[in-house]
């Protein structure tokens, strides 16, 4: 269960939205969902996830943000919309190369005992096929940042991949690197190597999804260089369905990848980001402890960081986010 700001599980937090900011930022911004007809299935960092029915999944993506492991009080205005219609732009884009579970995002196609949360759904949310999810979480990397820069300096290696010498912070890679790691109920996953996921889920399943997890990074990191942002790195999440394996969950989003700016790169430190920079530099700032209760975000920083996603929609699509 994802660890929360006031030390308490989502189950116990009724209220739906907050006003913790000036009005102009007051976008009604969502932090829990409660859809009584429905049954939650599973509640996430940002997602609320419902059963329909035997084979599909309700998605619904919130504006919580996490730091540090803790889901702050303050939301962020049009985050959840934002991931959302990422992911639908990124399944389009790539449907000739992997299946992936959506069904409909079309708040209209929906159940009748939803259309009375339409105005809550639409945009955020879509309806997805169920999938038998491997227990791994696939990542990779085109540049070495973040947890991988650590195993580096420390090691030389990254997930058992030995990495030439001399590579500096936000290096990009010769080639990208499969680094698997394991699905954590709560916490930080942890980085395991190819033999390791190979014991997990098979040789052969291995081989497959990291084979294409780095054609899907290929692809969209090209298409996102031309559009002046710089994937450095991203994971993903497969599963089986009907179709075979399935891309699921959300895809090449701010949330689980590190965008960055290209006119702003420059190797030899840590870059700047289109995701929680933000409030993670204002978390710093102040010296919170990383214990609870976590401090509520000012203004500022709440719209700041919804800029920063709204920002990154808006380059990688040429779109206009409608909220």
């Amino acid at each position: 269960m994802t660890k929360i700001s006031l030390g308490l599980e989502y189950a116990t937090i009724s209220a739906c939205r907050i006003s913790l900011m000036s009005p102009e930022l007051l976008d009604s911004v969502l932090l829990q969902t409660d859809f009584p007809e429905l049954k939650l299935h599973a509640s996430g960092k940002v997602r609320d996830v419902y059963n329909l029915d035997k084979d599909r999944l309700l998605f619904v993506a919130t504006d919580r943000i996490s730091a540090f492991d803790y889901v702050l009080a303050t939301g962020i205005p049009h985050k959840g919309r934002v991931l959302t219609q990422i992911s639908l732009f990124w399944f389009e884009f790539l449907r000739d190369l992997v299946p992936n579970h959506l069904l409909t995002a079309d708040v209209s196609q929906y159940p009748a005992p939803l259309q009375k949360y339409a105005d809550q759904l639409r945009g955020r949310s879509m309806i997805v096929a169920r999938a038998d999810m491997f227990p791994v979480e696939c990542v990779v990397r085109g540049y070495i940042s973040g947890s991988a820069w650590k195993e580096y300096k420390a090691t030389g290696r990254v997930c058992g991949i030995e990495l030439p010498k001399g590579l500096r912070e936000s290096d990009r890679l010769p080639e990208p690197i499969f680094t698997p790691s394991t699905k954590a109920a709560s916490g930080h996953d942890e980085n395991i190597s190819f033999a390791d996921m190979s014991k997990l889920v098979g040789p052969e399943l291995s081989r497959q999804l990291r084979d294409l997890t780095l054609a899907i990074y290929v692809k969209a990191a090209d298409y996102a260089r031309q559009k002046g942002i710089i994937i450095a790195d991203t994971k993903f999440e497969f599963g089986r369905t009907p179709q075979g394996i399935t891309l699921a969950d959300e895809v090449l989003t701010p949330d689980s990848s590190r965008f960055w700016p290209a006119d702003k790169y420059a190797p030899g430190r840590a870059q700047e980001s289109f995701d929680k920079q933000y409030v993670r530099d204002y978390l710093e700032e102040i010296r919170w402890n990383k214990r609870p209760p976590a401090p509520a975000l000012p203004a500022e920083v709440a719209r700041r960081t919804s800029e920063k996603y709204v920002e990154a929609y808006h380059q990688l699509t040429g779109l206009e986010l409608d909220v």
